[in-house]
């Protein structure tokens, strides 16, 4: 509230301050005075402008510099070089065009200010200028372009056969995290069967979901591919895992996916960065509700020694709940049985 009322009288202040200026200038106008008013007045504009250029690009390089770590974190993952690579390469390339124009516009305001005893150049047409800055733009546009897509097309390629399976499935307001097991594939799902303990609606006529299990925070093998197959169960969300440059939507009724492969393991982001609590983090960055700022989970990388030990130690999601058993049709019950670890 306290805020409001300061932007309040900031917003009175500056409009008292128009109307002054205004009212200065009708006067001026009474009295004859107005073409030196207006000289004057579009000389101290002049002069803003270069001001508020280098006030402008001088605080805004400074902010980038200070604080470039905190929106440019390490890279772990294999594919999250080449995109920094087109991210960095796209921005030297607009940023130096929005530098230059920019500059050549606050500086034409200041130096094409009214004076009387100047007249406009009427300058109609230049096809060399019309080529030159149709065709540049045109040209290097496409290059980023078609860069861009060639390295979106092979990101988002068919996943590798030996992937580590990982289904995420987002709702409101958390993440739940189920893996495909020891035979490493997730299994078929139905909304329908969706209830209080059954949360991912996994159907169990699918015999690849009977040594699946539930994980409450994301592990994944370092140098190992990793498919994460996506899904929301009741509004959009989006899977964010910002040192992985990982980003996918889960769209309710359209399953989305994402491979990867991350190259530290945390222990070893933890040494490069110098922090011991560091961790990898899963996130959401789609506006989904009022407890949006809680989807959030904790990702851990391991070497592949150590996953495969961890993986290897979860229970099965139908061991702990062995009721379900009577949604596996009698002709795989045993198979179940065996697979999902359940002794009679």
């Amino acid at each position: 509230m306290f805020g409001f009322y300061i932007a309040l009288a900031v917003f009175l202040v500056v409009a008292i301050l128009l109307l002054i200026f205004r009212i200065t200038r009708l006067v001026n106008v009474v009295k004859g005075t107005g073409e030196e008013t207006t000289s004057s007045s579009n000389n101290m504009n002049a002069v803003l402008m270069i001001v508020f250029m280098v006030l402008f690009f001088g605080l805004a390089g400074w902010y980038s510099w200070a604080h470039f770590d905190a929106y440019d974190p390490p890279v772990a993952s294999e594919h999250g070089e080449l995109t920094d690579k087109l991210f960095w390469r796209t921005m030297w390339i607009t940023g130096i065009v929005f530098v230059v124009t920019n500059i050549l516009l606050f500086v034409f305001s200041y130096k094409y200010r009214y004076n009387k005893n100047k007249r406009a150049l009427f300058y109609p047409h230049n096809n060399k200028l019309e080529y030159l800055w149709t065709g540049v733009p045109a040209i290097v546009l496409t290059w980023l372009v078609i860069s861009g897509w060639m390295a979106w097309d092979g990101i988002m390629s068919e996943a590798p056969e030996e992937s580590e399976q990982i289904e995420i499935m987002g709702y409101q307001f958390a993440w739940s995290i189920r893996y495909g097991g020891m035979d490493n594939q997730v299994g078929d799902y139905d909304y329908r069967l969706i209830d209080a303990i059954n949360t991912h609606g996994v159907d169990f006529s699918d015999r690849a979901n009977f040594d699946d299990f539930m994980s409450n925070s994301l592990v994944i093998p370092k140098g190992k591919p990793v498919l994460l197959k996506i899904r929301a169960r009741d509004v959009l969300h989006s899977v964010f895992i910002p040192h992985m440059r990982v980003k996918m939507d889960a769209v309710p009724g359209m399953p989305t996916q994402f491979w990867f492969v991350a190259n530290k393991t945390t222990e070893e982001m933890r040494v490069e960065e110098g922090n011991p609590d560091f961790n990898y983090e899963l996130a959401c960055t789609e506006i989904c509700g009022e407890g949006h700022f809680s989807m959030s989970k904790i990702v851990t990388v391991l070497e592949p020694e150590e996953y495969e030990k961890w993986k290897a130690e979860q229970k099965s999601w139908l061991s702990k709940n062995p009721s379900f058993m009577s949604q596996v049709p009698d002709n795989l019950k045993e198979l179940a049985m065996v697979s999902a670890g359940i002794n009679e």
